[in-house]
Order: structure tokens, then sequence, then C-alpha cells
């Protein structure tokens, strides 16, 4: 009776999306500790240790490796307390990466104010490092390094002050973003911060981070622009609440210091006449302060107020950027590769930012498909979510890949070090495969996804504990292993054409004013939907130059198909519910969206199944075209969610986010392979999260085009198709 009743209650875990196929949620559990003997091993990606042969460099623009060999990141993000685990656990989790090709470990959050900070409890300011703590590190760093996956070292990200640090407002500043770009205790801070941690000499791997050769990058600061805090009003000096949340506006104190410190920018950069100009044009009389322009006087703003004050911001983040990176490169002697910060808000521009940050080593961005939006009770405390919960496959022109797409430059390497379809969204299984392919068409340089976890291993469950774990999530796991292929294998050839678009000064700063109808790109006249036809890279943020290309892609009506360049990818936009990708190299082949309705034979794959929404990606696992192949796998994902999961009537948010163990829609239906050359047998095995078989292999059925299978029973993820040649 009580496994009757699991069923049921597995069974009517979540209604089906609007339309869909009916196909029963199945318990399928992701066991990190599991990494012995696997069926599936994409270790061979890596090569152990990492940095054996000195640091990761850049030519022509993207990553290299000392022998000059083209280096792309595959990577994850470990989030406060994850980036700390036991010596037990450190070793298991550095194997469990490397089984699934990760190369690399952002680590996010080190400096929150926290049981597992790297600052030391009970000190009234955050000066010293936890020697403990640093040693969790370390290890963490060696066991990684051990197995050839790098790391990626966040500098500032969550710090909140304490009374100690001689920080004014310290209680009201929360995470204190932009405050570094103009006050000089917080930037001396940062700099004794990077200095301590930096110049730290790992025990495991013999080296100061600074000279440690498995440390590809240092970021500087997370999601921190004093621009973006403008055009957000958080530079108004209206905050008068403890500990707020993440973007908060600066104190009263803040917002005079900044007031003082333009005025006195004005008085050293423009000449009286100029001066005398713009305080006419601001109303205020000789010997007043200039007033600093708020969001709601943007548009009625004279041009030449505007783009002064603009100017003003960009050059503080200039100055930060410019004053961290001379700091860590010549006084510190760092050698990792520097990253500023994110490009991330693309409903406004980025721009002004991309001027500064283009100091460093590398350009990144940020972007999530449809990010919760967190509900807010009267003392800013979350209570709840709502998120679109739509299919990223009908909107390509909005899609992940198009947003991000407005950020590289040229002759620089791009990383995205944060990117997710965050849980609870139905079609997530879209989200990994489209970007890992489109990734390697725009020859970008790194993906990290956020995030692998938030606590220690010990309190890592079989469920989905929050928005953005990546670790429990079976769909997730499997097609970060079979992006690996098309990402870092280079499966998906870069465009053949590039459209470089450049800017003047004053376009820069009138992005700024744009309406959010112009996002991503901010480019009156660009169609974002070049960026699923082209390569796309800012060519110059100085010289105002017509596009390189750019015609117009996107056709009136409904119905489009955006073609790559290379003829590799194909973006389908049908009617509502009818979006599909479709990925088609020697190597690697997928159709991922709503694939039931969809007419999109290709050459070696073709489908038929229950499920409305889904993901097929097959890959050579033995570097031979799929035609000749002896090996290969197959990722085959619909939904996940966690047992009990319950919806709200809109499905927009989750009533119960359920318990353990973690489920997943199996995709049902019949796999054919075609165009193959002659074989003695196809056997498909079934996989656990382990990459270890479940049950008895499935024998493939001859047909006249080829060979024929069932998946979806057992309820997995993935398969392994092994080949057995004719002599």
């Amino acid at each position: 009776m009580r496994y009757l009743q699991l069923v049921a209650c597995i069974v009517g875990i979540l209604a089906p999306a609007a339309g869909a196929a009916a196909v029963a949620m199945q318990p399928f559990v992701m066991d990190w500790r599991d990494n012995a003997a696997p069926l599936v091993d994409l270790s061979l990606f890596l090569e152990a240790p990492a940095g054996k042969d000195g640091h990761i460099a850049i030519k022509d623009g993207h990553f290299v490796t000392p022998d000059r060999k083209r280096f792309r990141i595959w990577g994850v993000n470990f989030t406060g307390a994850a980036c700390l685990p036991s010596r037990e656990d450190a070793p298991l989790v550095a194997a469990h990466l490397a089984r699934f090709g990760i190369n690399c470990v952002r680590f996010h959050f080190l400096d929150a104010n926290g049981p597992m900070s790297l600052f030391v409890r009970g000190r009234d300011d955050t000066r010293q490092l936890d020697p403990k703590q640093l040693d969790t590190l370390d290890y963490f760093v060696g066991e990684l390094k051990k197995r050839g996956i790098y790391t990626d070292l966040n500098l500032n990200v969550g710090r909140t002050y304490r009374k100690g640090d001689g920080v004014r407002d310290y209680e009201y500043l929360g995470f204190a973003k932009v405050v570094n770009y103009f006050d000089d205790q917080v930037q001396m801070l940062h700099k004794e911060y990077a200095q301590q941690l930096l110049t730290h000499r790992n025990p495991y791997t013999g080296a100061e981070y600074r000279y440690e050769p498995a440390v590809a990058i240092v970021e500087l600061v997370n999601e921190n622009s004093i621009v973006e805090a403008w055009f957000s009003d958080r530079l108004l000096g209206k905050n008068t609440q403890k500990n707020p949340g993440t973007w908060t506006d600066i104190t009263a104190w803040y917002a005079e210091e900044l007031t003082a410190k333009y005025n006195r920018w004005l008085k050293e950069t423009l000449g009286a006449q100029a001066l005398s100009e713009l305080r006419q044009m601001a109303g205020v009389a000789e010997g007043q302060p200039i007033p600093r322009l708020t969001k709601a006087q943007f548009k009625d703003a004279p041009a030449k107020r505007f783009h002064t004050e603009a100017i003003f911001y960009m050059h503080l983040e200039h100055d930060y950027f410019g004053g961290m990176y001379k700091y860590l490169k010549d006084d510190l002697g760092v050698t990792a590769l520097i990253a500023g910060t994110s490009d991330h808000n693309h409903y406004n521009t980025g721009y002004p930012l991309l001027a500064s940050t283009s100091q460093c080593d590398i350009i990144d961005g940020h972007v999530y498909w449809q990010h919760p939006n967190y509900i807010p009770d009267p003392k800013g405390k979350r209570q709840g979510f709502t998120i679109g919960n739509t299919p990223m496959v009908d909107d390509p022109a909005n899609s992940t890949v198009v947003q991000l797409s407005r950020t590289p430059i040229a002759g620089k390497p791009y990383t995205v070090s944060e990117i997710n379809h965050p849980f609870p969204n139905e079609y997530a299984c879209e989200g990994f495969g489209i970007l890992a392919a489109y990734a390697a068409f725009q020859d970008w340089d790194g993906i990290f996804f956020y995030t692998f976890e938030h606590k220690v291993p010990s309190q890592w469950t079989a469920k989905m504990p929050s928005h953005f774990e990546v670790r429990p999530d079976p769909v997730k796991m499997m097609n970060i292993a079979a992006g690996a292929y098309l990402f870092l294998r280079g499966d998906v050839q870069p465009a053949k054409e590039t459209i470089y678009r450049s800017y003047a000064p004053e376009e820069v700063c009138e992005s700024i004013r744009l309406p959010s109808s112009q996002r991503p790109f901010f480019t009156p006249g660009f169609d974002p939907a070049s960026a699923l036809v082209h390569a796309t890279r800012i060519r110059s943020l100085n010289v105002a130059q017509p596009p390189s290309a750019g015609e117009k892609i996107t056709p009136e009506g409904g119905g489009a198909t955006y073609t790559a360049d290379t003829g590799q990818l194909a973006w389908h936009r049908g009617q509502k519910r009818q979006g599909c990708v479709t990925i088609e190299t020697d190597r690697s082949q997928a159709l991922i969206g709503f694939i039931r309705q969809a007419d999109k034979p290709l050459k070696n794959l073709a489908v038929t199944v229950e499920n409305e929404f889904c993901s097929l990606i097959l890959t050579s696992l033995d570097g031979k075209p799929i035609a000749r192949a002896d090996r290969l796998l197959l990722v085959a994902t619909a939904r996940a969610a966690n047992t009990g999961t319950k919806w709200n009537d809109k499905r927009t948010s989750l009533t119960d986010w359920g318990t353990e163990p973690s489920v997943i829609e199996p995709v049902k239906g019949f796999v054919a392979l075609k165009g193959i050359a002659p074989v003695g047998q196809i056997e498909v095995i079934p996989l656990d999260s382990g990459a270890k078989a479940i049950g008895k292999p499935i024998p493939a059925e001859k047909t006249a085009g080829g060979y024929r299978f069932p998946i979806g029973g057992p309820a997995t993820p993935w398969y392994l198709v092994r080949i057995t040649r004719t002599p």
C-alpha cells in the first residue's frame, strides 16, 4: 500500500504545463559522492594539475594555455558556505566536478558576513582573515587543482562593514555597493583585503594566490556600478534603514559627499564659461553647488548637463577600476587575469560601465532567464516570489544569448560568470544546451553556471533548495555534460561574419536615457536577432561608426527562422508554444523546445516524443562524427522538481517547494539514428547519476532508415549508446 501511495504522490506532483502531455514525474537523485568508474567521464577535457605549465594568458582576444592553445572555461559558481567544504568532502566534490567537464570554480561571497566568512568572527571589524577558514579554502583549491580545475577569486561581493572598519554609516550600507567609487576609506579596505588574500600562501599548492597558476581570474567587484545606481535612483541619500537589501540607496551623508565631489570635479574639469552655463541650466546662483540629477529629471535635462554628470560617474568608475587593476598588477604582482565587474542589467544600457571595465583583461556578463521577482514585506524582507515561467524558445530576440551578445568587446576575452534558468521554471531544460551552442558560435571564452551550491556539502540534500542550485538538478547537470562537448570541444563553429558596433561618447551617455524597449542593445536600428545569425562585438566606445553589417533580421509577423551563418544552428520561432532550436554538427546534434510539433529533420537524429516540451542532445563521445562513432551520449530532459512541489493557479509561483527526492519528467518516445555507417549491434544503456548502467541495455531495432530505440523507461535524463561495428 505504501508503494502505491508513493507512486500516486509522484504522478501527481505537478500538473502538466498548459497543453503539455501528461508524462508522470519520477524520482532521480544526483549522488555527488558516486564518481568511481563512470561509463561517461568528461574529465578528459581537463589537464591536471591546473596550471601545470604556467598561467592562462590572452592571445588575439582569447584565453590560451602557455603552449598557446585555445582555452575555454566551463565553470560553476560556489557561493558562501559551499566554498569551504570539509577535508573529507573536498576531494569528492572536486572529482564530481571533473566528471562533468567543469574546469573552473568561481568563489563567490567569500567575504560574506556569516559563519563561513573568511573574516574573523567576534571582532568589531572585517580587517583580519580567519586562518582556519583560509586553510579550508586552501585545501579545496588544492584539490581542484589536482584534477585540472582552475580558480576564479572574487574580491568584493557581500562584505558588510563593522564599526571598527571606520566606514561612515556602515550599518546602513548593506553590501556597500557604489560607495567604493568615491569613498577613500572603502577603497583602502578593498585594497587591504586584496593584499591579505592574494599574498596568502596556500600550503597545499605551495604558492601565494597572486602567483598561483591555477588561479585563472581575479574579479574586483560583483554587479556594482555607480552609473547604474544613478539611473536607478540609488544615489538620492534617502536610506534610513539599517541592514538594507542588496540594492539600496545611499545615506544622506554619502549623497552630500558625492555632490561635493561632483562640484569639485566640475571646477577642475570645466572652464568658467562652461561652468556658468551649467549653473544656468540647473537654475542655481553663482557660488551655489550644482545639484545632481534624479531619474525623473533625465528626460528634460539639456544634453550638456546630462552628459556632464554621466561623464562624472563614468570618471569615478574609470578611476576605481584603473586604480585597482594597477594595484593588483603593479603593486601586488598578481599574475592572474583581472575582471572588473559584470554587465548585468539588460533592461538598461551597459556601455558606460564597459567603457571603464574594458581597462581590465576580461569583459564579463551576467544574465538570467526570468530571474525571480521577489515580493518584499513592509520591512523589505522577502515574502515570496513570482516568475514568468515561459519558454525562451518562443522569444529569441530577448533570449539570454541575445542579451549577453551586446557586451563582448573586440580584442578582449568575454566570459559569462553567472547564468541560469532559475528554478522552478518548467522550461529550464532549454537553457544550457542553447547557451553552449551559441556561446561557441559567438566565440566566447567562458561560462560559469550560477550556482553549484550555497551550503556546505554535509547539508546538500536531494532536492532543489532554492532558485539557483544546479548540483541537485538532474536536468541541468546532464545538460552541463552535453554542453561541454558543444563548447569545450568546439563542435559548434564560430560565426563566419562578425558585426562590429561603435559608439561615440555622446551616444554612450545618451544610451542611459533610451527606453527599455530598446533593450538589450540600446542601439536604435540594430536588430537584436542579428546575434542569432552572426557574431557581434563592440569595436569602440570612443568613435561613432555604423555597424559593419546589420540588415533587418526579424521579419514582420509571427513565424521566423534565424539560421546561423555557419548553417549549424537554427532558431525556429513559430507561433506561441512552437519555438524550437536545432543544432546540427558532425559530432553533436540537438532538438530543443516544442519538438513534438516541429518538423525539423537532422542528418543523424530524429525523435518522436510524448512530451510537449523537452531537449534532446546527441553527441559523439569518441570524437568521431556521429555517423561513425562507437560511443554516443544522449541527454534527454524535460522538467525537474521536488516531490510534492505545488504551483499557484497561474503557475507563476510555488505554494509548496516540496521535499526530497528530486523528480524528473522522463522524455518518453522513440529516437532514430539515421545515416549511420554499418553496425553489428546498437545497445542503449540508461544511466544513473554516477553514469552507471540502470538495468539491462535497450536493443536498437534496425529500420529502413537506420536504427530505432525507445526512451523513457527507466526514468533517466541520459543514456550511453554503444555501437558495435561490423568488420
